[in-house]
């Protein structure tokens, strides 16, 4: 009976010591596996490939190596060649292209979610980024665009080269040039504007667009561009406002009032004048008139008080030409109208 006994516990002394000796620290073998859930949400298992084996085993040893290396010297050279050999286009596309396709790279399946439906089973959706803007999503507005136009400030000069010294000086007239050493903003100050009569003036609307209408009743003034009804606006106060951008919009019934801007401070002297305006021209719709529209910045901060709307001689001589519905159509430019003034963003 002891016998018996002596041989099964020499038996499991055995069996232990086997176990021990199998384990990686002993052998000098590592392995190992990865757990991940796939998209059916099933538990999946990955060996750990060889080559991550032989690189922990490397970093654990000390001294150099059988080639007289320092350790992980020769790792490191074999995962530059390797480095190398994926640096291209296809594994480091574009930045702004991979944003673009959602960061999704050639090849790769698109992102997916999982999800568990009314039975009980695990379902998978795939889906496309959507990679549009917050503009292009329409959470945000899109930021204005001023209008492009021609500026006149004190001190600014005319910008014309002078004519050669013995140049007939009628050929300035005929070139459009300006006499040396006065600026458009110096000519057209002289005719305006301290003789307007402000009981015509319109006060500014907050909060909304507000109508000015160019008609026959509208002043008339001789200034240095031509004689033009003009309206007069007082613009807000510059403890309110120090700065805002003027929506301007020209309403185009039986032709369109083409509109330059004046801005004067509290004795009426200009300040700036904004003439020659690129302005969009917005089709007609079933609640609106076509109309030509500018934004254009206001300075109430630098003395900007007052504001006046007119028109220019050679504005009135052309037309402005728009696709419709049967082709090209031209819109006469005429010297009344209605415009729509308003703060852009109320």
């Amino acid at each position: 009976m002891c016998k018996c006994r002596l041989l099964v516990v020499s038996c499991l002394v055995v069996a232990l010591a086997g176990c021990q000796s199998s384990g990686p620290d002993s052998s000098g073998d590592r392995s190992g596996y990865f757990t991940w859930v796939d998209e059916q949400g099933r538990v999946r298992h990955t060996p750990i490939p060889k080559a991550a084996v032989e690189s922990g085993k490397d970093d654990d040893n000390q001294g150099q190596n059988s080639k007289g290396e320092e350790p992980g010297k020769g790792l490191e050279n074999s995962a530059a060649q390797e480095y190398d050999d994926e640096f291209n286009l296809e594994n480091y596309p574009d930045g702004n292209q991979l944003e673009k396709d959602g960061y999704i790279r050639p090849g790769e399946p698109q992102p997916y979610f999982t999800w568990r439906d009314a039975e009980g089973n695990v379902r998978v959706s795939y889906y496309q980024p959507d990679t549009r803007s917050a503009v292009e999503k329409g959470r945000i507005k899109p930021p204005v665009q001023l209008t492009e136009a021609s500026i006149h400030q004190p001190g600014a000069v005319s910008g014309e080269a002078a004519l050669p010294e013995g140049a007939d000086p009628k050929a300035m007239a005929v070139l459009g040039m300006e006499p040396e050493g006065e600026s458009f903003f110096e000519q057209w100050s002289r005719e305006c504007c301290r003789t307007m009569d402000r009981a015509e003036s319109e006060g500014w609307q907050q909060g909304r667009e507000f109508g000015i209408d160019m008609d026959e009743t509208a002043p008339v003034h001789p200034f240095s561009t031509g004689d033009s009804p003009y309206r007069l606006v007082r613009l807000p106060p510059a403890e309110t406002h120090n700065d805002f951008i003027l929506r301007l919009r020209s309403f185009a019934r039986n032709g369109v009032f083409v509109p330059s801007v004046a801005f004067l401070d509290a004795s009426f002297a200009p300040v700036r004048v904004v003439t020659d305006l690129v302005a969009e021209y917005v089709p007609e719709s079933w609640h609106s008139h076509g109309y030509l529209q500018a934004y254009i910045p206001v300075f109430p901060g630098r003395e900007e008080r007052w504001m006046v709307l007119f028109t220019r001689d050679e504005d009135l001589e052309g037309q402005t030409v728009i696709e419709g519905k049967y082709g090209p159509e031209a819109i006469s430019h005429t010297r009344t109208g209605e415009l729509g003034l308003s703060r852009e963003g109320e």
